[in-house]
């Protein structure tokens, strides 16, 4: 099995997109962010034998890519869980020697397309049920899970602004975020319940943009343009069901990746110098936190303090400021400044010393890597 490597990163300027209100075309924003990933590692478009798709369809893609005959080619659907998928199978092909330089490239037009991310037409028995009980949203249902987690655990009504606050701090040192005016305390008790008992602070963006990810070879890797980002490890497992919660907040699930990702490469929460958790909402921040060992169960709020998590905390989270403050790109650009952070490349937000970096997904597909620079 050959070891793999993230050698290149691009995404579009969410913040600019944002301020034009201007309707663009998600293949075109992906166009762009792989423009910028292939510049970034130092590769053209004929190097590349692999693609993977999320949100835009393989073969319209392909074409408008430039990436015409890969011996890989896939496309997954836009759901927020596929970014780990789409890198850990990007990873395993190389791995196997299905392909040895693979674009992952994701594109989201949401802000343009007039997205709500709730309310639409139901597609199974279980989620049309939810909507006739008012669960018309996966905001519903992360409300519900943390209602839960509070009564379980005596968690406060402030209990998720540490989350919502370091986003937002974060998200005001990147130049490319949409949200970088930062928030307080107050602000975020006296923002609008959208699903109570979460509030406007604790939802993600809808916006537009791009992502888009180079991975080769760790060994060909060493001959690029930039340091690369080892991918120590990778693990999944699905918890399926009908709907999206989890009576355990997906914690049982999320164990199960966290040990099988310590026995592949020894990394344990306190090793890891920045985390880059999916935050759709942010109890799922609190939920991974706790389910991958950085926090005790029940506790993670608590544990959660602003300074614990900030840039110079001991474990900063969502450096880029999150789905809350940098953008909505359903976990893609995490992994794009997990790299940055890796390479000491985030500028005004750069984690000093970071070298292992771990993305964690806390949804009904959970995913994690462990990402350390080579």
């Amino acid at each position: 099995m050959r070891e793999v490597a993230i050698v290149g990163v691009g995404q579009v300027d969410f913040g600019a997109l944002a301020a034009s209100r201007q309707p663009v075309h998600a293949i075109t924003l992906g166009a762009q962010a792989l423009s910028q990933a292939l510049e970034d590692a130092g590769l053209d478009r004929a190097s590349v034998d692999g693609l993977v798709t999320c949100r835009l369809p393989y073969d319209a893609s392909a074409n408008a890519l430039g990436i015409r005959s890969p011996n890989l080619i896939n496309g997954l659907e836009g759901s927020g869980r596929m970014s780990g998928v789409a890198v850990q199978y990007a990873a395993a092909m190389i791995a196997t020697g299905q392909a040895e330089t693979v674009a992952c490239v994701y594109g989201n037009d949401g802000r343009s397309m007039g997205m709500t991310y709730g309310g639409e037409a139901a597609v199974s028995y279980g989620a049309r049920l939810a909507q006739l009980q008012g669960m018309a949203s996966v905001g519903a249902s992360a409300a519900m899970m943390f209602r839960r987690y509070q009564n379980l655990y005596s968690a406060p009504d402030d209990a998720l602004a540490p989350f919502a606050i370091n986003n937002r701090r974060n998200a005001a040192l990147n130049p490319v975020a949409v949200m970088r005016k930062p928030i307080t305390r107050e602000d975020y008790l006296n923002s609008r319940l959208v699903a109570a008992p979460l509030r406007l602070f604790d939802y993600c963006l809808i916006n537009d943009g791009g992502v888009a990810l180079i991975l080769t070879t760790l060994e060909r890797a060493r001959d690029l343009r930039k340091r690369p980002i080892r991918i120590a490890a990778s693990a999944a497992k699905a918890e399926v069901q009908d709907h999206y919660w989890s009576p355990d907040f997906f914690y049982a699930t999320a164990q199960d990746v966290a040990g099988r990702l310590r026995e592949k490469c020894g990394v344990t929460p306190t090793d890891v110098d920045v985390l880059q958790a999916y935050d759709n909402f942010t109890p799922i921040i609190l939920f991974s936190v706790e389910g991958f060992g950085f926090a005790p169960r029940g506790e993670g709020w608590a544990w959660a303090s602003e300074d614990r998590i900030g840039l110079a905390g001991e474990t900063p989270i969502n450096t880029a400021g999150g789905h809350t403050g940098e953008a909505y790109m359903q976990g893609w650009a995490h992994h794009v400044e997990a790299v940055r952070q890796l390479r000491g490349e985030a500028g005004e937000r750069q984690v000093k010393d970071a070298n292992i970096a771990q993305y964690v997904c806390v949804s009904p597909i959970v995913t994690s890597h462990v990402l350390v620079g080579d």
